[in-house]
This record gives C-alpha cells, structure tokens and sequence, in this order.
C-alpha cells in the first residue's frame, strides 16, 4: 500500500477546519497551526486577526452557508451573528475530533519547497521555533487580514482614521461626525451603526452597488437567486434578479446612492435590511467619491463638502501569503492561476483552499474544495494533465473577466455554478484515479 502523504494546514478558520475534517475522512495524516488561541478565525471577536465586530451577522442566509455535514441548529435565526458562527465553528471541531490535530498561538513564518517537491514549515510557538517536514501543504489562512488602505487623494486629512479591520463597534463612534467610505457589507453594517450612535453619519461610495434586502418576497434574498441558478445561465438570472430587485426595493438611485455601471450578479452583492431605511429616513446621508481633503473637511466630486471627525475606510483586504516564497506566487496571490481555484499548478503539493470571491457563502465551498484536497492527497481523485489544467485556467480567467472586468477575476467565482462544478469535478476525477463512484 502506497504511503499517504503527511499534510500541513495553514489556518484553522472555515477552510481549514473544513481542510481537516476533509483529511481526516480520507484517512490522511495532517497537522494545522493557527496564530489564535481559538479555532473559528475571523468569526471569534476579539481573537488576533479578526475583524469581527459586535453587529456582525451573516450576510447569507443560513441554509446557504452551513456546511453539508453539520447543519446548523433549526431554532437559530435566518442570519446568525457572529457569536453563534464562533461557536458553530467550534462545535464543528469538537464533533469531528479535529482539536488534536491543530497547533494553536502557532504562527507560521515560511514554507521551503525542496528539490523532491517535499516541504518544510517553520513556525514559532509557545515553547518557541517548530519545524514540520510533510509532503503537501494547504494554505487556509483567509484572505481578510491585511487592510488595504486607499492612497492618491489630494489634499491632507486631519481628522481621525481606521480601516474597518479595526472597527469593533458602535462606541467608537458615539459623539462623532463619521464618513464611512466603501460600498461592501462592512460598509453598510457600520454605516447603520454610525446612523445610531454618531452625531452624523455619512456614507461615501465611488462607485454604485447593488444593495440587497436580507428578504425578498418573504424569504431568504439569497434563496431566490439559488432556485434560478439550478435552471438557468447566470446572464438571464441576472435579468431576473435585477428587474426583481427594482420592482420591489427601486433603483440605488432611488436612495441617493450612485447607479451601478455593472449589472446585478456582476460583482459581490452587498447585503443590508438597515441601509436602505436608513438612507430614507435621513439619517444616513450618501455622498459620491472623494475629490480631495482640506484637514477636517472632505470635498466630494459632485462638490459637496463636510466636516467629519472619523473617517472609516470599508476599502478591502490585500490577500497576504507572506511565509510563501514569492517565486511561487507569480503576480501575487490575488492573480494566482489555480486550477479549480484550488491547485497550484507548479508546485506539487501545494493546494488553496478558501483563496477566492464568492457571490454567496463560503463555507459550502471551502468544504468541497478540501474534498478535492483530500481525494487527491489519498489516491482517490486525480486531476487532469497539467495542459489541461493550465487550459482550463485561462479559460475561467477569460470567462471571468468578461464577467466582473478587472474586479480580481483570479478569485470569482459564481456560487452555485462554481459548488456544481466541483461536484462534477470530484466524480470525474475519481474515474481518472480507477476509483469506482
């Protein structure tokens, strides 16, 4: 019997517990380490990292985001908050035994390939450096941890400054004037917040977005969008959605928000109940981009100006892989060819799961990703030749591009086209391996 790779995973949030439990089904040895105390990465507030925010909830609906193999509780809300998915996650690691296989408040610090497509990782610990020889590693350490800042406007800011990664809640902003800048759901969530706690909230975007109801027609928004999905292509459920969405909650512009110049489905939808009543009632004031500073006072491309005493910038993450060498992450992690977003295609041994953007939930995916992760580390699923996967990687990335432009078409994924996609793959691959469905 041909010996089972040893495996080291990078992370012990959603993919790499799901990464775990994947490995552990399929019989191969593994070993996680995580720089927190706690399992649960960027769900558990407070832990070192985590950009979780005491009003932090789902932004998918439940059914859509738990995993296939442990349902969340049926008494729990259509959106759970972040304690409940903190402790979900732990559950998640209790239920399948996965504590004894991760090495917490251990922090990764590099991964050297050797000329045998071996590999060795170097952390440092409680007790000091470690070193883990193993035959594959899979990078799960998520992608929301380093802010990325926005630089080029003119003029000088004087007024105070934080990235929502630091954002923890309302009290920060009690007594202030609060210009939120950003137009994805953290924006949104603080920007209600700041709507309640600030003396002025204002909400600046440079661009439009599609802003969702958390419920449309009574259920689920997310819902809606799934049950076309299974049926039809993702241009005419775009259609669909769209004229849904403005048949029932009006155009952003309706709201004073700036029209979106891509369609519905063609970048992350952003998901707020809160926003939109806010916007209404006056107690959210949307202004367009941000010509230039003057200390305290922010000058608006429509001409507008406000004095603000906080600015917050929703602006994103940089994805990070620094314990990579960077030979191995071409362009950066963000233009990474993977196949099935997943593989690199170099480097035996070295697999992604969870480096990606999804229209809907990510738990789904990152639990079917490690399947694939696990069948190929055991025997039992293998990939096509490497023509064919590097064929199939320019393929999506022109697919991609055509749909979400330059928005990091790398990591887009459809939802439910891209979790269908990896369903056909695993079977395919498990033909290609001799095993038997």
């Amino acid at each position: 019997m041909t010996a089972r790779p040893r495996v080291a995973v990078i992370g012990a949030g959603v993919a790499g517990l799901s990464t775990l439990k994947a490995l552990r089904d399929a019989g191969v040895p593994a070993v996680a380490f995580e720089s927190a105390d706690t399992v649960g990465g960027l769900w558990v507030y407070g832990a070192p990292g985590s950009p979780a925010y005491t009003t932090l909830h789902l932004n998918t609906s439940k059914g859509r985001t738990q995993f296939a193999d442990h349902p969340m509780p049926a008494d729990w809300p259509d959106y759970p908050g972040h304690a409940r998915i903190a402790s979900y996650l732990a559950d998640y690691a209790d239920r399948f035994g996965l504590h004894e296989d991760i090495r917490l408040r251990h922090t990764v610090t590099r991964v050297d390939r050797a000329a045998d497509d071996t590999w060795t990782v170097h952390a440092t610990g409680p007790d000091g450096p470690v070193r883990v020889d193993v035959e594959a590693v899979v990078v799960a350490n998520g992608h929301n941890r380093v802010p990325k800042l926005p630089d080029g406007y003119a003029g000088e800011c004087t007024a105070d400054q934080m990235h929502s990664h630091d954002y923890r809640g309302p009290d920060q902003l009690a007594g202030r004037r609060v210009l939120v800048v950003g137009g994805g759901n953290s924006a949104m969530d603080i920007a209600v917040d700041a709507s309640y706690a600030a003396t002025r909230a204002l909400l600046s975007l440079r661009r439009g977005v599609w802003v969702v109801p958390k419920y449309l027609l009574g259920r689920p928004s997310d819902t809606l969008n799934g049950a076309l999905a299974r049926r039809l292509p993702w241009r005419l459920r775009q259609r669909i959605s769209q004229t849904m969405l403005t048949a029932t909650v009006g155009p952003p512009t309706r709201y004073g928000l700036p029209a979106p110049t891509h369609g519905f489905l063609q970048d992350h939808p952003t998901l707020s109940d809160g926003l939109l009543s806010r916007l209404t009632h006056g107690d959210i004031e949307a202004r367009p981009g941000i010509a230039r500073f003057a200390g305290n006072r922010v000058e608006f491309t429509d001409g507008r100006a406000d004095e603000v005493d906080l600015v917050i910038w929703c602006t994103g993450y940089r994805v990070a892989v620094p314990f990579l060498d960077p030979a191995l992450l071409g362009d950066g992690a963000d233009r990474l060819p993977l196949y099935l977003h997943v593989f690199h295609l170099d480097a035996p041994g070295l697999a992604f799961v969870g480096l990606m953007q999804s229209t809907g939930a990510a738990f789904p995916l990152v639990e079917a990703q490690a399947r694939l992760v696990a069948g190929r580390l055991a025997g039992t699923w293998a990939p096509p030749d490497p023509a064919r996967q590097a064929a199939a990687c320019r393929a999506e990335l022109r697919a991609a591009t055509a749909r979400w432009g330059q928005r990091r078409p790398h990591l887009r994924v459809d939802f439910d086209a891209y979790l269908a996609e990896l369903g056909r793959e695993l079977t395919a691959g498990r033909r290609r391996a001799g095993v038997a469905r």
